[in-house]
């Protein structure tokens, strides 16, 4: 069993159309009353978000929400966990790792950039701190962590404790 809205969601994308006629009111067809009924409620609380009067400052510095969050890729093989963090503009003193209980955490900020004060027409780059946090598949040693830092990519190396890693195991 389902709850909350997800299951009317599903519907609306899987089993019928909106449109819209010439005075820009939504045609839905091929849909049931629940189906058009959730839809219309998605499209007024997505039409709402606009109207927020504090959504002009939040949008020009891409901080709705609380802040930006870069993207974080995480690998594996059979001695190392990586993550690789995308963090182009910053400086590598403006950026925290740190470990504790199987997460890392990944944390920062990025800072606005100003010429000579001259007043910005338009910003689309993400300012303003940051914290990724992920629990790692497997445990790994704290002592040998390494970061490195190089044209905005954030690679952390994390070496599996010997227990974690796979053994081959010979057939006697």
């Amino acid at each position: 069993m389902h709850s909350g809205r997800g299951p009317y969601y599903f519907a609306i994308i899987t089993l019928g159309a909106v449109t819209y006629d010439s005075a820009s009111k939504p045609i839905f067809s091929g849909m049931s009353a629940a189906c058009k009924n959730a839809a219309r409620k998605l499209r007024d609380d997505l039409n709402s978000l606009f109207e927020l009067p504090f959504w002009s400052s939040f949008a020009r510095q891409g901080q709705l929400f609380g802040g930006w969050s870069p993207a974080l890729d995480l690998y594996q093989d059979k001695d190392n966990v990586v993550a690789v963090v995308e963090l182009p503009g910053m400086k590598k003193e403006d950026i925290e790792i740190s470990l504790r209980e199987g997460t890392l955490t990944i944390g920062g900020e990025r800072k606005g950039q100003t010429s000579n004060g001259e007043k910005a027409e338009r910003t689309e780059r993400y300012i303003g701190k940051f914290r990724r946090s992920i629990t790692l598949p497997t445990r790994v040693d704290a002592d040998k962590i390494s970061a490195t830092y190089r044209d905005g990519i954030l690679t952390v190396t994390l070496p599996k404790v010997d227990e974690a890693k796979p053994k081959q195991i010979e057939v006697k």
